[in-house]
């Protein structure tokens, strides 16, 4: 029998509303706006090439403002950086869906996109950093992988929240649903408790915050070594997006049999991200790391060996299933070699080095294919998992720090 003064046991149910509900409605929003951006920027006068360029700048948005919001987060704290992010993202979305009634909306839509990916950096970062905190160590990998399996349902449920608001009110609906769940976000996030924030035991002064170069620099071995692992990682998710809709054209599907493909791979990457987070807290980051890229190393490698629904189907559900249970390891090992001191600088590195490579492996597949062919680039992309799966490998049992796991 415990005593009232013995802390109760940690619990992620204790902390899920504040912790995952403004995360799922944030990830509604940009769901819900994401299948119409091209077609927004077309109905105001975009060439295919400019619409798909708006759409690019959410990626190159979130991607270039990691580094300043790092120092975001640590001016105004992981709370209001995550309510402000929220607000501000809700403020690009009704500048886009007020496009439609000014002349120049097309670059009024492509600053809101800009912004949004802004937005979605700080969101991500703070409450990335927010969880390490929060979270004991022994829970880690559980609520990360939660985290990122959460923002991926609100993902896959935004477009059809989307589709049924514009079914009354038009194109323009998505981006006021869009709106909505991100003030909702913004709202409940309010809400997260402030972190209790232990000191060091010296009872000095702990000195002067460390700088982005500092941190870069004292922590370079680490960035040039696992973080190249989550480089090639990231750039592997982001190429199985273009992967399974290309091959499904090249094989001669329509939109209905690709999109019922691409939705089932969705739909099994959400199913698995509790038990690949929970495996990771008890066996460690490799039983994850290693596993999940080699079996979407194979799966892509399969793909152009595939010449109907039914064996493209099957590929993209090994996809599906890869890419679900390394759902949360880029944070979690991000987590795991971050500083007390320094961790929101440490964060934003880290997630500098993964969106570059989630820029970076689309276009590895398009140079390939516009240089040799489309089986070639699914290849291409296909050693990459391969190539991060050695990486993992060699790094995670031989970097050391302070935490176990």
């Amino acid at each position: 029998m415990t005593s009232p003064d013995d802390p109760q046991p940690f619990s992620l149910r204790s902390i899920a509303v504040a912790a995952f509900g403004p995360t799922l409605l944030f990830s509604i929003g940009q769901g819900a706006i994401l299948p119409v951006v091209a077609l927004s920027a077309r109905d105001l006068g975009a060439s295919v090439a400019v619409a798909a360029l708006i759409v690019t700048l959410i990626g190159l948005g979130s991607w270039f403002f990691n580094l300043p919001a790092s120092l975001v987060t640590l001016k105004f704290g992981e709370r209001w950086s995550i309510v402000g992010a929220a607000a501000a993202g809700a403020l690009a979305l009704a500048a886009a869906g007020v496009s439609y009634l000014i002349t120049d909306g097309l670059w009024l839509l492509a600053v809101a996109m800009a912004v949004v990916g802004m937005a979605a950096s700080v969101f991500g970062l703070a409450r990335q950093k927010y969880l390490t905190e929060a979270v004991p160590v022994e829970f880690r990998a559980r609520a990360l992988s939660t985290l990122g399996g959460t923002n991926r349902i609100g993902v896959f449920i935004g477009p059809f929240v989307g589709a049924a608001v514009m079914h009354f009110f038009g194109i323009g609906g998505a981006y006021w649903v869009g709106v909505v769940a991100m003030v909702a976000a913004a709202m409940l996030s309010v809400t997260i408790p402030d972190l209790q924030v232990a000191g060091d035991g010296s009872g000095g002064d702990p000195g002067p915050q460390p700088t982005l170069r500092g941190v870069a620099v004292s922590h370079a071995g680490i960035f040039l070594s696992l973080g190249l692992g989550i480089l090639l990682l990231s750039a592997l998710r982001s190429s199985r997006q273009v992967v399974i809709p290309l091959w499904a054209d090249h094989l001669g599907m329509d939109a209905t049999q690709a999109s019922l493909i691409y939705g089932l791979s969705g739909a099994i990457d959400m199913l698995v991200f509790y038990p690949a987070g929970k495996l990771m807290d008890r066996k460690g980051r490799q039983w994850v790391a290693i596993p999940s890229t080699l079996i979407m190393g194979i799966a892509l490698v399969l793909i152009p060996l595939t010449g109907s629904f039914t064996g493209l189907l099957l590929a993209a559900l090994l996809i599906g299933f890869g890419n679900g249970i390394s759902s949360g390891l880029v944070m979690t090992l991000g987590a795991d070699f971050s500083p007390d001191r320094g961790r929101g600088q440490f964060l934003g590195l880290w997630r500098f080095i993964a969106d570059a490579g989630a820029t970076g492996g689309p276009v590895l597949l398009s140079g390939v294919t516009a240089a040799v062919s489309l089986g070639a680039g699914v290849w291409a992309t296909g050693v990459l998992g391969f190539a991060a799966a050695v990486v993992f490998a060699i790094t995670i049992p031989r970097l050391k720090h302070r935490r176990n796991y």
